[in-house]
């Protein structure tokens, strides 16, 4: 299968639209990790991503009388502006289906090239069911963004590239994955004429697509994705990128997202360009594996695949690359509450600089703080203060790795409220468009007219969905109607009840 692909790659004549872009030697990142880091720099194309490559490929393959019905792709950035700029210098006629909550910036981009927009659902599975209902009304060709050969093979010539631009040998190569159109690609090609290269896939672990895919078997669909690194926010891996990658891929890495802002962080320091979340897997990928392997003095590659991020995104990943580099540790201190207790307390930190203090009076013996503090070694150093505060007679929880403390809870710490009574707490991404908090709203006075919110925060990211804290406080007779409720809103959630932060914060005493 790999050879086959190896003339299709080859042959691809991706160059009328797409740039050979450079692999550039990351020294920074090179220096603390022992090893020479080099990025592929796909951020570097006309449309800041490697989509451009298989969406041109696939357009040009096309038969004359198909490039005359016109073409029609789903996408939520990157491969509509591959397709929409391919088939402008095609001059075929283009129609993109993009889901109502993609930001505005990338519809507006899409626009430049003169592909006509229609907006239509709220996740990307409900815009590809219209897109592809819309190619049979209108007679269109579907430009399907990852699961075709000749998207594959567009994509493949990153690896041809990499091979023509570094002779020396490649230990290995860190390729982010969604559908798989890229990593099938690039590990076809390498499989076929460097099989003693490694082709290691990452994935966020929020949506572990090829992962389970080769845990299974199969691919599978996965019933929640995470958000964050949108542009790999796929739930299934195509059928034609897994049959390339069951056979050519050697393992799939699972990242965080603090793991993610840290590796955007790397590429800055290195660049000065801004990766977007998807596009810095593989560097947060090749760290993970650097450190799990201990391999010193090896030519490694990532690939940087794209920059198309929203700049109100960057205070959430500024905030988040601290963690992920495990600079930075977040806890929960219960201290007395007495004059002098807060200069103690630092006293036994030392000479550690504290990164983030959050209080207020809650109780007339003792106080709950969250605090961040610096640390020097990583998560070594985290044990060691946790250890010594913990010797020191303080009750100490971790929240370093509290999704719902890092995205809520920091930011409403002293909002205690008497009487709330029951209360459940949930965590809901809601789509980030006008009438979602309605329809929320409209469904629980519908299903539960004794139910009350008695906490409410709402955090967004320059993403396609905003974080939502929700309590709802419910008659214990009516609990069980919760469950019928969250079912009926549709909207990705979990229960954050027993979270230690939650208790320590914001639960009424």
């Amino acid at each position: 299968m790999s050879k086959h692909y190896v003339e299709k790659i080859l042959k691809a004549r991706v160059y009328d639209v797409a740039r050979e872009t450079p692999l550039d030697l990351a020294p920074l990142l090179s220096g603390r990790l022992g090893n020479r880091i080099y990025l592929k720099r796909e951020d570097l194309q006309p449309v800041f991503s490697f989509k451009i490559r298989g969406a041109y490929n696939r357009i040009l393959n096309l038969s004359d009388s198909e490039k005359r019905r016109g073409v029609i792709a789903v996408s939520a950035g990157n491969h509509a502006q591959g397709v929409a700029l391919a088939a402008k210098y095609l001059n075929v006629s283009a129609l993109v289906v993009m889901p109502e909550t993609t930001p505005p910036i990338k519809i507006d981009a899409v626009r430049r090239y003169g592909a006509d927009i229609v907006l239509h659902g709220n996740f990307f599975s409900e815009s590809l069911k219209y897109a592809q209902s819309l190619a049979d009304e209108k007679n269109r060709v579907f430009i399907p963004p990852f699961d075709n050969v000749d998207v594959i093979a567009g994509q493949g010539t990153v690896a041809m590239e990499i091979f023509r631009q570094h002779t020396t040998p490649i230990k290995a190569i860190f390729v982010p994955v969604g559908g798989g159109g890229l990593i099938a690609g690039i590990s076809a090609y390498v499989k076929a004429l460097w099989p003693e290269v490694l082709v290691i896939g990452v994935e966020p672990v929020d949506a572990p697509t090829l992962h389970a895919a080769l845990a299974a078997g199969e691919p599978v669909s996965l019933d929640q994705v995470g958000i964050f690194a949108d542009g790999v926010a796929v739930q299934q891996v195509g059928e034609e990128t897994f049959k390339v990658a069951r056979d050519c891929v050697d393992e799939v890495i699972l990242v965080t997202t603090d793991e993610i802002c840290a590796a955007i962080k790397d590429i800055y320091d290195d660049t000065r360009s801004i990766a977007e979340p998807s596009g810095a897997l593989g560097v947060a990928g090749l760290k993970q594996y650097v450190e799990r392997e201990k391999i010193t003095g090896q030519d490694l590659v990532a690939i940087d695949s794209g920059a198309n991020v929203n700049f109100d995104r960057l205070r959430h990943i500024a905030e988040r690359a601290e963690i992920g580099e495990r600079r930075e540790a977040l806890i929960a201190v219960t201290i007395p509450e007495r004059p002098g207790s807060f200069r103690q307390f630092c006293q036994t930190l030392g000479s550690r600089s504290i990164t983030e203090f959050n209080y207020r009076y809650a109780h007339s013996e003792e106080a709950h703080i969250f605090v961040g503090i610096e640390l020097r070694d990583g998560d070594s150093d985290r044990q060691a203060v946790i250890t010594g505060l913990t010797k020191q007679k303080y009750a100490v929880v971790d929240l370093t790795d509290d999704e719902m403390a890092k995205l809520h809870v920091r930011h409403m710490v002293g909002g205690r409220a008497a009487g709330t009574g029951a209360e459940l707490l949930y965590r809901f991404e809601f789509p980030e468009r006008p009438g979602a908090l309605l329809k929320f709203l409209n469904t629980m006075a519908d299903l539960g007219s004794n139910w009350n919110i008695s906490l409410f925060h709402y955090r967004n990211h320059g993403a396609a969905y905003g974080r939502v804290l929700v309590g709802i406080q419910t008659p214990e007779a009516e609990i069980a109607n919760i469950h019928g409720f969250l079912q009926e809103i549709g909207y990705p959630y979990r229960e954050e009840t027993g979270n230690p932060a939650y208790e320590l914060f914001l639960r009424s005493r």
